[in-house]
């Protein structure tokens, strides 16, 4: 299939999770920059990553790269298709064997220039608050101190589609970007790090009504 059907995909899925979720992107601490960035958040649904990518300004979406898992986003290939084709997923296996380095391909993403959009908690969770992150962040950090850091914070996305569940339900939904998170300081230790990456994260969590 040619790029310029997968660019008329990536039109129609933005206004389609536009209309299911309002997609409101809202940018509190830091602009839209074309600029290598690491964007991180917490991780409540499959979703996630499409609603940051549509938050997105068209432009930037070019060259930003969610990460995706191998063994769910490469059943079927209509979901291959789209994963690869339109938003350039970053395939990630959460099985491997031990001498497998799971950082490698996002490793050669940052090395190409792309930005990325990660979920450090490493996996989906339906509790109020982001788990423990895990150090992916950190050595990213560490190796591409280039690239921009930016937290934020997905809301309600989890009542759109809930673990489990393959039918969306209509409901709004944001993500609000933060201020530049600084990369590790010199003898920062990697507990602190992912401590304050954590922090930042929840700290764009809506106040409760």
């Amino acid at each position: 299939m040619s790029t310029g059907l997968a660019t008329v995909m990536g039109w129609l899925l933005s206004f389609i999770a536009r209309l299911v979720t309002g997609a409101q992107g809202h940018w509190l601490g830091c602009v839209p920059k074309d600029e290598q960035r690491i964007y991180f958040a917490n991780h409540q649904s499959h979703l996630d990553w499409v609603l940051i990518w549509c938050a997105l300004p068209r432009e930037l979406r070019a060259r930003t790269r969610p990460i995706a898992a191998r063994d769910y986003w490469t059943t079927g290939r209509f979901k291959h298709w789209i994963t690869r084709e339109v938003f350039r997923a970053v395939y990630v296996s959460r099985s491997r064997s031990e001498d497998q380095d799971p950082l490698e391909p996002l490793v050669e993403a940052l090395s190409a220039g792309d930005s990325l959009v990660i979920f450090p908690e490493g996996t989906r969770s339906n509790l109020g608050e982001p788990q423990a992150f895990k150090t992916g962040l950190y050595h990213l950090a560490r190796q591409f101190p280039q690239a921009v850091l930016i937290p934020a914070w997905i809301d309600n996305v989890q009542r759109v589609m809930p673990k489990g569940e393959v039918v969306p339900v209509p409901i709004l939904c944001t993500v609000s970007f933060g201020a530049p998170l600084a990369p590790p300081a010199g003898g920062e230790d990697k507990r602190d790090f992912l401590a304050r990456a954590r922090a930042a994260v929840l700290a764009l969590r809506p106040a409760s009504p």
